[in-house]
């Protein structure tokens, strides 16, 4: 390595990163102290954390809500509302245990109708039926106030729609994670089947107006994880949108 020339590059870069420097903690406190809203924004899943995920299928780094205070410096307590943002079915790119996968023509409608491809990779997303055990675990890893379903719209059209509400493992049933991480591709699905919904879902904002089987199933998700569904995604575009409760309100 040349030394004068990552110098150079060094010095350069720096005329562009230091006009935009700040002490980014303060600048959030005060915002907070004159009643702002604040909105963190985190990426990745729950599983994909490097404490709390399915080692060793994880990423670099913290993914669950705590991130946002200790990436940011905000005190925790400022946090006072997570939404957790989910499918209306379970996905997950590359390898780890996934109970609730699907390998069938199922689990090829979920991702054709889902376009669902890894946005860094464009690897296939691996497609199966909600898992409410997983998420629960998402819920108490975070503290999630409320839940964000995307993608009811995909769940159009089905006969049947299944929930998974326990695991099976070792010829016992269990309500949550087993204790240890490497027993969870071991672990198999306990089904709920609900009726699907022939009606298309695409584009309503309101609630009322979604079939009731639709809300029959996001009611169910309600009641097997313990807090609301506030915000329900009906397709891709924003204004596709349900708000049955703002996080800033």
């Amino acid at each position: 390595v040349d030394y004068s020339m990552a110098l150079d590059e060094a010095m350069q870069a720096a005329e562009t990163v230091i006009p935009v420097t700040a002490d980014v903690t303060q600048i959030l406190q005060d915002l907070t102290d004159d009643g702002k809203s604040i909105l963190f924004e985190g990426a990745q899943g729950t599983f994909l954390d490097i404490d709390h995920g399915t080692y060793p299928y994880v990423t670099s780094s913290n993914t669950v809500a705590a991130a946002a205070s200790s990436g940011t410096g905000v005190g925790p307590r400022n946090l006072d509302y997570v939404l957790g943002i989910v499918k209306a079915y379970t996905t997950r790119v590359g390898a780890g245990p996934f109970p609730t996968e699907l390998f069938d023509d199922m689990g090829e409608h979920l991702g054709r109708v889902g376009a669902e491809f890894g946005a860094t990779t464009g690897r296939p997303r691996r497609c199966g039926w909600f898992d409410a055990v997983a998420l629960h675990r998402s819920i108490i890893n975070s503290s999630v106030s409320g839940l964000c379903v995307t993608k009811l719209d995909v769940l159009d059209g089905l006969e049947t729609v299944r929930i998974c509400v326990a695991y099976e493992l070792d010829g016992e049933r269990i309500s949550g994670l087993p204790l240890l991480i490497d027993r969870f591709a071991d672990c198999k699905p306990v089904y709920e089947d609900m009726r699907g919904w022939t009606e298309s879902t695409v584009g309503v904002t309101s609630y009322t107006e979604l079939p009731k089987n639709a809300q029959i199933y996001l009611q169910r998700i309600e009641e097997l994880v313990g807090i609301p569904v506030d915000i329900i995604s009906t397709g891709p575009g924003r204004e596709q949108t349900i708000i049955k409760r703002h996080p800033f309100e």
